[in-house]
């Protein structure tokens, strides 16, 4: 059979359109098993992919820095070779970890199991050394260095990467027993189909994914409420609180492939978490490019949807957010410093104003803004919206929301780390559209919250800022923020960071 391309069936622009995406009911109430769950894996993990990271940087520097110590004892600086020495040394060890890693050794079987894999990383070290033992020979300068130091190294090296190996798995054991590192999974839809994925996935050696519970839409008759053990804790739409609540990995959607229809109706309500979305592969007879899958153990999963801004993606952007916000903090303290005496010299009232607002998965954050309407008309929930020539705006009010000057304390929420620098504008939780919540407006909506609400976005440099009073500048901001999610990267954060002084100079639409 012909090897088909998921990508084009089950795409994000296929689910966006597909039929029976439905609005979020209001209200959803989890169960009470459902909430017992949630509460339990409120906590984060550890992701294993941040772990073996770590270990690579940690086994990098171990190498590098017993090889130094072994150098500066048996030669010195004074060599006539002093900087050749450290050169080498390092290019060994970058090398050897590149090299474990070609070998899968940094995988969590390997991790969990390091006697199993002694063989390899000792093939991996003295592969290193042979290359430069080769080079020197090529170049015929070997004689120039210590072969005692070499030799040396490699036994230290050797010893101290199985002793680094044996340390670490005592403590992935350990935080897989706690729960502290695992992928946490839940499966939707039930039956036949669910059972079978769920008994392959636990019969996995070295297996990390942790099962959360199961949720179908159809009812006891058609699927059991406890499946292989583990229960069925409710319906899609209560899924989706469920994952407000409790910190989920991935979603594993059980059901055939040819059911296209459903697949994509389940997925249409499913996208606008922050999580992997995989569908079971297990048993299915259809064919797909070997891109499309991911594996757990041996059992194929076709990917979906991905979580945005993930593991060390995640890292990188949350430290140019420190570093970015502290130098914005810096450069405009001064301009910060005369609003709050103007604001505090043209009316009463606290300098700084507080708003409830929508952040990362969909949770309540607290925004700082300098105060621009007179105190007792101030609207926190922002049901109505501020319009042109609006009278609750302070003569100092109109200028600093002109030029975005209010915004500025919202670095001191991007260094805290309740926002970003860059990311969607976060909106206040009962912000409004002629008496329609954006959520009511725009399908899908709530994907915005699939990563962390910025201080200036993708949207409002290309001019969807102000006042968002009608359906289509609400539609256009979604999409822009959406565009956005899908296409993060660092040099893009840098450009829009770069575009939003340039941008703010129009203020057609900022009252």
């Amino acid at each position: 059979m012909a090897k088909m391309d998921p990508a084009e069936r089950f795409s994000p622009d296929a689910v966006r359109k597909a039929d029976g995406g439905e609005k979020k009911p209001a209200n959803v109430k989890l169960g009470k098993i459902a909430q017992q769950v949630a509460a339990q894996y409120r906590r984060d993990t550890m992701s294993p992919v941040m772990v073996a990271g770590v270990l690579r940087l940690v086994e990098f520097a171990i190498l590098f820095i017993s090889g130094m110590t072994i150098f500066a004892y048996y030669v010195g600086f004074s060599t006539p070779l002093y900087w050749h020495y450290p050169l080498i040394i390092a290019g060994v060890s970058l090398a050897t970890v590149v090299g474990l890693e070609f070998f899968d050794c940094y995988q969590v079987p390997a991790l969990m199991r390091p006697s199993r894999y002694v063989g390899r990383m000792a093939l991996v070290w003295a592969g290193a050394f042979a290359v430069v033992a080769t080079t020197g020979f090529l170049f015929k300068i070997s004689e120039d260095f210590s072969r005692l130091l070499f030799g040396l190294w490699f036994v230290a090296g050797l010893g101290l990467l199985v002793v680094v190996r044996m340390i670490m798995a005592r403590m992935i054991r350990r935080w897989a027993r706690n729960g502290r590192m695992e992928r946490r999974a839940v499966i939707v839809g039930g039956g036949k189909a669910a059972e079978g994925l769920i008994r392959s996935i636990e019969q996995q050696p070295y297996n990390d994914i942790r099962i959360c519970g199961i949720f179908d839409d159809r009812d006891d008759k058609r699927s059991p409420p406890i499946v292989a053990g583990y229960p069925k804790l409710g319906n899609i739409a209560e899924l989706i609180e469920f994952a407000r609540i409790a910190r989920i990995d991935m979603l594993i959607v059980s059901l055939p492939l040819t059911a296209e229809s459903r697949v994509l109706s389940l997925l249409k309500k499913l996208w606008v978490l922050p999580v992997d979305i995989r569908l079971s592969a297990h048993n299915n007879q259809l064919q797909f490019r070997p891109r499309s899958y991911s594996f757990i153990g041996s059992v194929p999963l076709l990917d979906i949807f991905d979580k945005p801004i993930n593991d060390w993606d995640s890292v990188a952007k949350r430290a140019f957010d420190i570093v970015f916000s502290i130098i914005g903090i810096i450069v405009f303290s001064p301009v910060m410093l005369a609003t709050a005496i103007a604001i505090k010299l043209d009316s009463k009232g606290p300098v700084i104003f507080k708003q409830k607002r929508h952040g990362f998965n969909n949770e309540e954050v607290e925004v700082f803004k300098f105060r621009s309407m007179y105190a007792e008309q101030s609207d926190p929930t922002a049901k109505k919206t501020v319009t042109k020539n609006d009278p609750r705006v302070t003569r100092v009010g109109r200028f600093i929301r002109k030029t975005s000057i209010d915004e500025l304390p919202q670095f001191f929420n991007a260094l805290f780390g309740s926002l970003s620098l860059v990311g969607p504008r976060p909106h206040a939780v009962a912000a409004q559209s002629h008496n329609l919540l954006y959520t009511e407006v725009v399908d899908g909506y709530f994907a915005r919250h699939r990563v962390k609400p910025g201080v200036t976005g993708w949207a409002q440099i290309n001019g969807w800022r102000g006042e968002m009073d009608t359906d289509e500048k609400i539609k256009m901001r979604t999409e822009y923020d959406l565009f956005y999610i899908e296409n993060w990267s660092l040099w893009l954060d840098l450009k829009i960071l770069v575009l939003t002084p340039v941008r703010l100079l129009n203020t057609e639409n900022a009252y």
